[in-house]
Formats: structure tokens, C-alpha cells, sequence
């Protein structure tokens, strides 16, 4: 059966001293939904402006995402300091013993934040968001929560996330199998031992990766199911000391500066040269230095045209197939993981980092089926049944089936307009915002790292720093020309999303089946949900909007 995670401990210390934020009818300046990166930042840019902030959180600690994730081989794929706050006073001192950390490490790294920016005492932990509606006479939000609390706030900010529903496979017989099966968004805190054990990992996103790669040290066999390759690209892990960070902390600020400067909010970005500018010999030679480097360079700091030319981008998965091929000496397995032929273009799916992936998925006792060849039909009591009417029997399911992803979170909160619709009926045929930050027909409304904003091709911080310091600027200019009410007009909406899409139509990502595009849910409208442009570009039309007078809002 399928197990939904319980036993995480619960580690709010104020439930029942003098944390107002659990009142049965909370009034506040602004409520903010989610304390992961992005509504911790929130909370604390506008306590510093004096307004008056409360979270409601539905899990039980600070991390959003990472107080979540905690199955085998769960860490991020971007290298630290780029990923973590900008924050001096954060920063200046805490350290990471590796350039990409596991979540056991981000989990400290938000008890580190906790401890300075004191953010916890107007926190309600195990609060979740089941109705939002804006009430025209009060012009405040009322949000309601699913043990029948009820908030008032002025401002209502949505920091949810891009990954905040789960999505579960409809196979027959899921209920029936007898051993122990999570999804990895509910995998439990304490772990599950897989140890001599056969283990299935349904799925191949960067979660897939991390699962099988992880539980292949110990588990006796690991069975891959796969959909579509996963285009990996070698992380080069490396432990860090704490006296080289110290020693470097004097180039953060202008490494924080920076980051805002590139496409995606790394530390590098893309040549200034197109693919066939250099010669084939000088071609693989730079393709050589961003495999070498490590993490995302050969993806971002790849040549310009990348996701742009289908001949370019051909020559770089080549070059892929090459590198990964060489690791696999199973001629079946090989061709599953790294065909000759790019089942789509390289890049128009996020790749996941990988350290030893493909040797050990190449272990004779580890198994690859592709199931777009031989698809699951059915989980029995003891394995997984494929089209063939093979079972393999198995006695851990780790479901890596991923999100609703992007918009899921909001649609899933019972937010209704102010003609009373719900967002998840108005977004049915396609997702409608404003700068990926406002909805026409919300008013005092502001989200972040979700629909329609650079999200899913970026670096997480970044993102959420561009998009928080202009959701925190525009509230504040809101208080200083005594405006009350601002809603986005619908013509704004229509533009956006015409931009958005105009911009996704030149790159290679609509001609990939991707959750970049909300192919991965059954259903869903088939669009581009992120805006493709890059930080820089995003970051000047949102600025222009603001400094023009609130271009494209109504306010009263």
C-alpha cells in the first residue's frame, strides 16, 4: 500500500506560549502561504519595512521543499554559496561541507536561519490553506485553514512553491502491494532500509536518479522504470573546508551581484558564440572544459543556440551520448539510458547531476525497462506487472511520479477571485498571470517562483530574491501613496501570457513533452508555464512595470 508520511517529529516550539499566529481569527498586514525560500525571504524584507507578517506553513519546520524531501539521495543541483540567501547577516556565518548539499545539510542551513532572522515566532506550522477569498467591503483577504481557523490580511502572498502537489500514478492494484511504497515527496524522516532488499524506482526526473543512484549501494537489486532517459550530467561533487569559504566570503557580495546578471541566476551563463562558430576541433575541446567542470555548465554555459538550433543542440547530445555511453558496458542498458538517437532536445528537460548513476545502474543485478516499450499495467500484492505479463517482484516502491508541477500548488488552495471562481476552474484551459507575480481578478495578491515567472529555469535563490525584493518594493509603494486595493487588468493578463508563450515558440522547449510544458499530468493544458527569457530580461519588464505607475494594474 501506499504510505503517507506521519512521523515526522513535531519541533514548533511555540504552539501553546505566546505565538499569536495560531489565534482562531488572526488579523495581520500580510499573510504569507509557505516558509521555504521564498516566504522566509518574504517575512523578512517586509519586518524590516515594519509591516506586521505572519506564515501559515503546512508542514512542521522552516525549508519548504527541504523539510519535505528527505528520500535516499535527496540534494540540490545547484553548487553553494549561488545556492543560498544573499543575506549578510545569514551568510557571513555559515559554511557547507560540500559544494552540493543533501537535505539533511539544507535542513541545518534553515535552523542557521532561524537562529538570526527569528522568523519561527510568527510561524503556524501544520496550517493548511483550504479556502482564500478577497472580501470587497473590509478589502481583505480571508483565508481559511483546514482545522477551521480563519485569517485576515491585507496582502496575500503565495509562496507555495513549484512542486507543492503531488502527482500519483492511477495503476490498478496501487492499494494492493504488500511491502512498503512511498512517493518520494513522502518518503519517511526516519528512512526506509534497503539494505539486501529489491527495490523499484518508478521515474527518471532528477528525483529517479537520486533514489536509484542511492539506494544501488545497498539495496541486492534496484529496477529502474523508465519513461524517458534522463540526460545526466556529472555533478563533481566535492567536499568544502571551512576555511576556503571564510577566505572567499569577501567575494560573496559580488557573487550574489552577479548571479542576477545570468540567464538562469548561476554563476555562469551562456558563450557568446553560436555552436558552428568554432571548429569541430575547438568544439570538442569546449565541450570537454563544461563536462569537466561539472553541474550545470554544459546545459548553461553551453554555446548560445543551444536550445535555440536543432543541428547545435543535436551536436551537443552527441557529444552527451558519447561521454555516457563510454560508462555503460551493457548494450541493453546503454541504449535505454543513452541512446544514439536524442529522444528529445538536450536541455528542454531539466537533466539531473548524477555521480556514479550509469556504473551502477550498468551492475548486472540492476535492471532498466523502458516502458514506453513495455508499460506497467498493474502493481500485484508482491511487484509490478508490465504489457509483456512479466511480474517482477519487489519489496520496496519508491513512486519518483513527480508534481502537478508549477501551478498545481495554487490551483490545489481553494483560492476563489473576487466574482467568486476558483483559480483551479479559471486556470482549467491554461494559466493566465501577470509578470508571473499577480492574477486579475485577486487583488493584493502576489506569488512567487510559480506560474509564468523564470521558476523552473533558474536557480531557486535567485529567483525567489528577483521576484521577493519587487513583490516587497511594490507593497511598499502601495503603503507610501496610500493605495489599498491593486488588481491586474485583464488585458496586462492576456499580454503576458502572449509574451511568454512568444518567447518559449522560438526556443526548442514546445517541441518536448515536459513538465516545463505540464505534459507530465494527464490532462493538463499543454503550454510553456515558465517565462523563458532569463533573469535579466524578466527582471527589467517587472521593474518597468512598477516604475511606470503600476503599468498594467487598476489600483483605487
Amino acid at each position: 500500500m501506499v504510505h503517507f508520511r506521519t512521523d515526522i517529529a513535531v519541533t514548533n516550539p511555540h504552539v501553546g506560549d505566546n505565538n499569536d499566529s495560531y489565534a482562531k481569527e488572526l488579523e495581520t498586514d500580510v499573510l504569507i502561504v509557505g516558509a521555504g525560500f521564498g516566504g522566509v525571504y518574504l517575512m523578512h524584507k517586509l519586518r524590516q519595512l515594519g509591516f506586521n507578517c505572519k506564515i501559515y506553513e503546512a508542514g512542521k519546520e522552516l525549508g519548504g521543499i527541504w523539510h519535505w524531501n528527505c528520500y535516499p539521495g535527496a540534494r540540490v543541483d545547484t553548487q553553494v554559496p549561488i545556492y543560498e540567501y544573499s543575506i549578510p547577516e545569514v551568510w557571513k556565518d555559515w559554511t557547507w561541507s560540500e559544494k552540493y548539499p543533501g537535505f539533511q545539510e539544507l535542513r541545518a542551513y534553515f535552523e542557521h536561519v532561524e537562529k538570526v532572522l527569528d522568523v519561527k515566532k510568527d510561524v503556524a506550522f501544520d496550517t493548511r490553506v483550504v479556502g482564500a477569498h478577497f472580501d470587497k467591503p473590509s478589502s481583505k483577504w480571508i483565508v481559511e485553514t483546514e482545522d477551521g481557523r480563519t485569517a485576515k490580511a491585507r496582502y496575500l502572498l503565495l509562496a507555495t512553491g513549484f512542486a507543492a502537489k503531488r502527482h500519483f500514478p492511477d495503476w490498478m492494484g496501487i492499494d494492493t502491494f504488500k511491502g512498503e511504497m512511498h512517493h518520494s515527496s513522502f518518503w519517511p524522516d526516519a528512512g526506509v532500509d534497503v539494505k539486501g532488499k529489491r527495490v523499484a524506482v518508478i521515474g527518471t526526473g532528477s528525483t529517479g536518479v537520486q533514489i536509484a543512484q542511492e539506494t544501488a549501494k545497498t539495496a541486492a537489486s534496484v529496477t529502474v522504470f523508465q519513461r524517458t532517459p534522463n540526460l545526466s550530467l556529472p555533478m563533481r561533487q566535492a567536499k568544502l573546508t571551512k576555511e576556503e569559504q571564510q577566505k572567499g566570503k569577501s567575494e560573496y557580495p559580488k557573487i550574489y551581484k552577479n548571479r542576477m546578471t545570468t540567464f538562469a541566476g548561476f554563476q555562469y551563463d551562456f558563450a557568446d558564440r553560436n555552436t558552428f562558430d568554432d571548429t569541430p576541433e575547438e568544439r570538442e575541446a569546449f565541450y570537454e572544459e563544461r563536462f569537466k567542470n561539472g553541474g550545470f555548465e554544459f546545459w548553461l554555459a553551453n554555446y548560445k543556440d543551444l536550445l535555440f538550433d536543432k543541428k547545435a543542440n543535436t551536436e551537443a547530445y552527441n557529444f552527451w551520448a558519447k561521454k555516457t555511453r563510454a560508462r555503460i558496458s551493457d548494450p541493453v542498458k546503454r541504449d535505454i539510458l543513452a541512446p544514439l538517437t536524442p529522444p528529445h532536445a538536450f536541455g528542454t528537460k531539466r537533466p539531473s547531476l548524477e555521480q556514479n548513476f550509469y556504473e551502477l545502474m550498468d551492475k548486472p543485478e540492476n535492471e532498466v525497462v523502458d516502458i514506453k516499450k513495455t508499460p506497467i499495467v498493474e502493481v500485484t500484492e508482491t511487484g509490478i506487472k508490465t504489457e509483456d505479463g512479466k511480474v517482477r517482484e519487489f519489496d520496496v516502491i519508491a513512486l519518483a511520479t513527480g508534481f502537478d508541477s508549477v501551478t498545481g500548488g495554487m490551483k490545489n488552495m481553494g483560492l476563489k477571485d473576487i466574482d467568486g471562481i476558483q483559480l483551479s476552474e479559471k486556470w482549467k484551459t491554461g494559466t493566465w498571470s501577470y509578470l508571473g507575480m499577480t492574477c486579475a481578478g485577486y487583488p493584493n495578491m502576489f506569488f512567487l517562483y510559480g506560474a509564468q515567472g523564470p521558476t523552473a529555469f533558474s536557480n531557486g535563490p535567485s529567483c525567489v530574491e528577483c521576484q521577493g525584493d519587487w513583490i516587497v518594493d511594490a507593497i511598499k509603494k502601495l503603503k507610501e501613496e496610500d493605495i489599498k486595493y491593486i488588481d491586474v487588468t485583464k488585458e496586462a493578463e492576456e499580454e503576458w501570457r502572449r509574451k511568454v508563450t512568444e518567447i518559449s515558440d522560438k526556443t526548442l522547449f514546445p517541441g518536448t513533452s515536459s513538465w516545463y510544458m505540464g505534459a507530465n499530468v494527464p490532462g493538463k493544458p499543454r503550454e510553456q508555464l515558465n517565462y523563458a527569457g532569463g533573469i535579466p530580461l524578466y527582471e527589467k519588464e517587472c521593474r518597468e512595470a512598477l516604475d511606470n505607475g503600476f503599468q498594467g494594474f487598476i489600483t483605487a
